[in-house]
């Protein structure tokens, strides 16, 4: 979506000197790229596209976003619709988006400035669209731009899977050539998989970027929308209550704003009301009990352990009371297994060698509360 599509939303809590930090560090010419991980609702894909790409445009970028969450079956068709976007918003990014339809052929010469006739025709009818093809001829018109350009790809872990393999392959090879004037940002919710991307040997983009974790939001947000929020309320709320919602909610600002809503609404029934009916909505029993039902017993066994704050998963104290979770004996093998299969699925991520954690913090409290004694 282009930044003029974004419709102002006076509850952002911007931070402009964050976006300027991260483009002060490209100015540096020491790195062209850089990864940053959060968990899923922490704020971070909104800072991206309100606080980084308005910053960047004002810098004199050219900017392209796309979210591969959105397109897990074809990122390599999203990514090059964004950066032909970033060329022409309403020209041809509106043909790229094309390649995601079964048309029998393809051709954006027209609509490609300075191209020439027949330069991308893709047969799509009985075969997939050559994606790195289209890459490289959307790439060739960026080249032509006076512009660098600051391209974020948001859950880029998508990339990393298996049937991306060769796309991301070609992505790397022309990024390579271009560190002087495409700048990128991979951004992703699982920590796990990004840090394969960039510290496996086998993977295309083996060393390409620093990863690091994404700031989060704190007390100044809280402190933001609560002052905000008592501009409209007929029963203020303190910033004390504030801090004590924002922290019982695991610190996660969508949740927070839901909160706000809630609270807003329902004013009478005071600040531990609409705590309590928003705990009971965003950790809710319906899709977490069909993820959690669909698991493998040591897989539900390790997260029970996981989410009552279980450190040495392999050790001897754990693998008793997972053997007594599953009634039957447990190994190391078990514990080993169970944790590839959730980090595989994203469900869990490993923070060091040893040390893991949900990646979900709702999914997270949701199992504490599942696996209570007396549940």
């Amino acid at each position: 979506m282009p930044l003029d599509a974004l419709e102002r939303d006076p509850w952002h809590f911007a931070r402009p000197e964050l976006a300027e930090a991260y483009l002060k560090a490209f100015d540096l010419k020491l790195s062209s790229a850089r990864g940053l991980f959060a968990r899923r609702r922490m704020g971070k894909t909104e800072f991206l596209r309100r606080d980084l790409l308005p910053a960047a445009v004002e810098h004199g970028y050219l900017v392209a976003y796309t979210n591969l969450w959105d397109d897990r079956s074809s990122p390599d068709a999203a990514l090059v619709s964004a950066l032909a976007e970033a060329i022409e918003p309403h020209g041809v990014g509106a043909v790229f988006a094309r390649l995601r339809r079964p048309v029998k052929k393809l051709k954006a010469s027209a609509k490609i400035p300075g191209a020439a006739e027949g330069s991308l025709e893709a047969e799509l009818g009985s075969a997939p669209p050559d994606s790195a093809l289209s890459l490289h001829e959307v790439l060739k018109q960026l080249d032509k731009q006076k512009k660098p350009l600051l391209l974020v790809i948001d859950e880029a872990q998508v990339l990393a899977h298996a049937a991306h393999s060769n796309f991301a392959h070609a992505l790397r090879a022309a990024l390579d050539i271009r560190k002087d004037r495409i700048k990128v940002i991979f951004a992703g919710s699982s920590e796990t998989t990004l840090r394969e991307m960039f510290a496996r040997a086998s993977e295309p983009f083996y060393n390409w970027a620093a990863l690091e974790p994404f700031p989060l939001l704190g007390d100044e947000f809280v402190a933001f929308t609560v002052r905000l929020m008592n501009t409209m309320a007929r029963n203020p709320l303190t910033l004390e209550q504030g801090k004590r919602a924002f922290d019982e909610l695991h610190r996660t600002p969508e949740f927070f704003k839901r909160f706000v809503e809630r609270y807003m609404l329902y004013q009478p029934q005071g600040a531990e009301a609409a705590l309590a009916h928003t705990k009971a909505s965003v950790f809710s029993d319906e899709h977490f009990l069909k993820q959690w039902n669909e698991m493998n017993p040591a897989d539900q066994g390790i997260l029970t352990l996981l989410a009552r704050g279980e450190v040495d998963l392999h050790g001897v104290a754990s693998l008793a009371k997972l053997s007594q979770i599953l009634g039957k004996p447990a190994t190391k093998n078990t514990t080993s297994h169970a944790l590839r299969r959730l980090q595989a699925d994203n469900v869990v991520t490993r923070l060091a060698v040893g040390d893991y954690r949900i990646e979900d913090e709702a999914f997270a409290e949701w199992v504490r509360r599942h696996t209570a004694p007396g549940h």
